[in-house]
């Protein structure tokens, strides 16, 4: 589904010259549920933007589908990212204004496709949250917000989807019944790369590699 081939990833930062990736060859199979750590400032954001083809890299190529994205123009790249790939983050990124349903619901207005009642009924059932549809995300906990966000994230109806920290911000008891939704997309079909500090849902995942100082390593 996704392979990466010698990425590397340079930028400046006032005088200094980072290399965030320096040569990171990865493949994630179609269905898998793949687990990325590492410490902080060791490059896992950066990895994950570039699966997600939201940053191109310096150097290297990203096959998704056997299609290499960091050589697409843009607007290719573009439809690429909004019909095969959803995001999830550790901030949620909800609309305060909006309830549950609308929320869901907003990629739909970027992608033209119809917003059926029974869709995004489907969606929030799915994550558990058919009974809040109408309310606003301050009046959702931390695990049902981040459940929000992983309903829109499915709304476009991706191959792949990419979690960047999802559970870090909730506590446990929330982030086991995050990773079990997760789980469960992946059983039915879903490709998911997640990024955890989180050891012990970290080792639940089909696979796991390490990332540190922009190199990946198999975990042990």
């Amino acid at each position: 589904m996704i392979e990466l081939k010698g990425i590397e990833k340079h930028y400046r930062r006032g005088a200094e010259d980072v290399r965030a990736l320096r040569g990171v060859d990865l493949s994630v199979d179609k269905e898998e549920l793949l687990a990325i750590t590492g410490p902080s400032g060791a490059g896992k954001t950066t990895l994950l933007h570039i699966l997600g083809c939201l940053d191109q890299p310096t150097h290297g190529e990203v096959l998704i589908d056997g299609v290499d994205a960091s050589r697409m123009p843009e607007a290719e790249v573009v439809k690429l990212r909004r019909d095969k790939i959803g995001f999830v983050f550790q901030q949620f990124y909800l609309i305060p204004g909006l309830s549950v349903y609308d929320n869901i619901a907003l990629p739909l207005l970027f992608s033209k496709k119809p917003a059926t009642p029974e869709k995004l009924t489907k969606l929030a059932q799915t994550v558990g949250l058919e009974h809040r549809l109408d309310h606003v995300p301050s009046q959702l906990s931390g695990g049902e917000m981040q459940r929000t966000a992983i309903a829109r994230g499915l709304v476009n109806e991706p191959e792949i989807l990419l979690a960047d920290e999802p559970t870090g911000n909730l506590d446990s008891e929330n982030s086991e019944k995050i990773f079990e939704i997760l789980r469960s997309l992946s059983n039915n079909g879903l490709t998911i790369v997640m990024i955890t500090h989180n050891t012990d849902l970290a080792a639940r995942a089909n696979r796991t590699v390490h990332i540190k100082d922009g190199l990946v390593h198999t975990a042990e």
